[in-house]
């Protein structure tokens, strides 16, 4: 929910679990809260506004079983913001119930195994050329052009580092940022996205299967069971940076010297062509020694301090047959010269003379690693330039502009400012905060964005009319917060850039956006009383489908192996991601303004895989010569099938646009567990009335699953609604 579910006494939400009570259960809590209602009145001769609200609560809850009786209807509050009670029991106040798209009363989900399934025929779900032989790795290999070079992401996995700094305090978070920030100066950030993990997410999930690099950098001895989750993520081909850590393997023991503790040393390091390094690093006090009768073959990347013993401070080790390493390490590499723990200016003056030198070291090591780290020049922040899609939609809104702007030609929102210009000038200050907006088109031109091309690929009656766009831009998803809920409908708002600094994901996550991705975020707005208003979870499957469609129903490139997966990506076959959907819903009395963000890669071959490498790739197996596309001419035409699919759902509902859906998904026949790794398998068969996944269990029941709210995966450790 995005962090806008509000709850008293500070409580903070973690999940939402759908939870069916039988008649028994609810009697019983009713007469529970009965009781409690009867002694309050006993006490207190006022009734209790608490005890109101909890006796009322409980009928609600109770209306939420398909077996209760229904009576009267949800109130649902008016507005974007939850009721507040000011002061408890002070003044007159009405209670409103939270409005979710799982309640029972306003939205009756299908009970019976989806009927849908049925369109889906064997020649709309062809078979994914997927050769179980050959791994991942090889299909990259033969995707990326010759001219492209070495790819930075080989495996398919998302391009994430994460990093485990131990348990939660203030020392581990002044660790995490020293981590990052290092990390952050090494490697691409259009390449790579760094997540702190946390113990309990380590221990229970999935993110082996999402992770390129595992760094290690806590003081802490790590619990047996964590040291065996990260055992198993090197088994399957993993790769870990140890900083300063107890994790060790392979026959290697950390040993304590006092003496080297919080001192700065010589370190003489040899990289993997066997050049050496030398420079002054700061010692953590222990160092690697080899366990008795252990025959070792470590790598070639090591380091060694300048004294008699020449302590081993960095070490290679390599481990199991599916190429997992990792590289320990017990010099802070992490730590800048200016870190608390320099004790002496003279220390200092070492330690800064060879910086330069300590990222040249930590460099070669995540390179090492399979790492890219090219880095880029961050970009700054662009104007946006206000464009149409004709000429008489423009003079409609900047009408409308005149009337709601401020006497300084300013639009603001809890987010961002933007001023409304004539023409920009290079002392026209961008920031995150304050944008300006220019409104004269005829200076408009971008290598990027061709207005011409997208107003031709746009068929909408008001979908992406007005065009807000940024070369360069934090996200699309704030650009029109302060437009969205007074701009007319009939003046549908898009907002597109041609590269985000601060890309949004599901959740926590992040999303990477270099140049060459199509990013946008479109205003949507749904009648609450429709068909789709009553299934708001369909709006990210009809985006994800309609990039698809975008695409694939471009005479001869019907076949370019563009897929959806399950519940907001957009996949090659069922290999790699190459975009995603993130929707954001407001309910404003009885309509959904929805920002729908979309990203999926045009041009650019990372970090995982483009849509251009799918189009080489197709005309060298077949011969063919397909053009190349561009993001403005494939988000026109996505807008313009999401219209349609929106259209096609209000008046068919589900199954109007399931058969296309169908068609395009990657999990048919697909097996997943419930629960865990080691839970129940199951098959999914389909979507059920609200979007959510169908299964078929052994026994022949189909059930509906819900994810269990990692970031990682959300097809991992699937979860049953809970009966009581």
């Amino acid at each position: 929910m995005e962090d806008k579910l509000q709850m008293d006494n500070g409580l903070i939400p973690q999940k939402i679990v759908s939870v069916h009570l039988q008649d028994s259960t609810l009697k019983e809590l009713r007469d529970q809260a009965s009781d409690r209602h009867t002694q309050a009145l006993q006490q207190d001769p006022e009734p209790s506004r608490e005890a109101e609200r909890g006796q009322d609560a409980m009928k609600h809850t109770g209306r939420d079983d398909p077996k209760a009786p229904s009576e009267g209807s949800c109130k649902q509050r008016r507005g974007s913001e939850p009721a507040v009670e000011s002061e408890r029991g002070g003044g007159s106040m009405d209670y409103y119930h939270l409005h979710l798209s799982s309640c029972h009363e306003c939205l009756e989900l299908e009970n019976s195994t989806i009927e849908s399934v049925k369109f889906a025929s064997a020649e709309n779900i062809p078979d994914l050329p997927y050769d179980h032989s050959s791994g991942v790795e090889d299909v990259a290999d033969e995707i990326v052009p010759a001219r492209e070079g070495k790819r930075v992401n080989r495996t398919g996995k998302a391009p994430n580092i994460l990093l485990y700094v131990g348990s939660s305090s203030q020392e581990t978070l002044d660790r995490l940022q020293q981590v990052r920030s290092i990390l952050a100066d090494c490697v691409d950030t259009d390449s790579y996205v760094l997540y702190h993990l946390l113990e309990e997410s380590a221990l229970r999930d999935p993110w082996a299967d999402n992770c390129l690099l595992l760094v290690i950098a806590t003081s802490e001895p790590i619990p047996e069971d964590l040291y065996g989750k990260f055992m198993a993520y090197l088994s399957q081909g993993g790769k870990v940076l140890s900083l300063s850590s107890f994790f060790t393997f392979g026959g290697f023991q950390v040993a304590s010297k006092a003496v080297l503790q919080r001192t700065v040393q010589n370190l003489v390091f040899c990289s993997s062509d066997q050049s050496e390094v030398r420079l002054s690093v700061l010692s953590s006090g222990c160092v690697y020694e080899e366990g008795p009768g252990e025959q070792l073959s470590p790598g070639r990347l090591q380091g060694h301090l300048e004294n008699e013993d020449k302590d081993r401070m960095i070490v290679q080790v390599p481990f199991g047959a599916c190429g997992g390493e990792a590289v320990l390490c017990q010099v802070h590499l992490e730590l800048p010269p200016s870190s608390h723990i320099v004790q002496t200016q003279e220390e200092f003056n070492l330690l800064k003379s060879s910086n330069l030198r300590r990222y040249e070291v930590l460099k070669e090591i995540l390179t090492t690693l399979g790492l890219s780290c090219d880095i880029r020049q961050v970009p700054a922040l662009t104007p946006l330039y206000l464009l149409s899609a004709t000429e008489a939609i423009r003079d409609s809104f900047m009408q409308w502009l005149g009337r709601h702007v401020d006497p300084e030609g300013v639009i603001k929102s809890s987010k961002l400012s933007l001023k409304f210009v004539s023409s920009h000038t290079s002392e026209t200050e961008v920031t995150p905060s304050s944008i300006p907006v220019v409104t004269d088109t005829e200076v408009f031109s971008s290598e990027h964005f061709n207005l011409q091309i997208y107003r031709q690929n746009l068929r909408t009656k008001q979908l992406g009319k007005i065009i807000l766009f940024a070369e360069v831009t934090p996200t699309t998803m704030s650009l029109l917060d302060g437009l969205m809920f007074e701009v007319p409908q009939e003046m549908g708002l898009i907002a597109i850039a041609g590269r985000q600094t601060q890309g949004k994901g599901r959740g926590p996550n992040a999303w990477l956006s270099p140049m060459g991705c199509a990013l946008s975020t479109l205003l949507v707005s749904i009648p609450l009383r429709s068909q789709l208003g009553q299934r708001i979870p369909f709006v990210q499957h009809l985006m994800s489908v309609a990039v698809v469609e975008a695409v694939r129903s471009i005479p001869e490139y019907q076949d370019i192996n563009l897929r959806v997966k399950w519940p907001n990506d957009i996949y090659y076959s069922d290999l790699m991601k190459i975009g995603g959907v993130l929707v954001n819903s407001t309910l404003m009395g009885e309509t959904f303004y929805i920002l729908i963000g979309c990203g999926f890669n045009v041009t650019n071959s990372n970090p995982t895989i483009c849509i251009n490498d799918l189009i080489t790739e197709y005309n060298k197996q077949h011969k063919t010569d397909l053009k190349p596309l561009r993001a403005d001419f494939l988000i026109a035409r996505a807008v313009t099938v999401l219209e349609e699919l929106i259209h096609t759902f209000q008046v068919k509902g589900p199954n109007g646009i399931l058969p296309l859906y169908y068609k395009y998904w990657v999990h048919s026949g697909q097996q997943v567990r419930l629960g865990s790794t080691d839970g129940p398998e199951v098959s999914i068969v389909g979507l059920d009335d609200s979007g959510f996944l169908q299964v078929h269990q052994e026994g022949g029941e189909v059930v509906t699953v819900h994810p269990d709210g990692n970031s990682f995966d959300m097809l991992r450790n699937l979860i049953l609604p809970k009966w009581q």
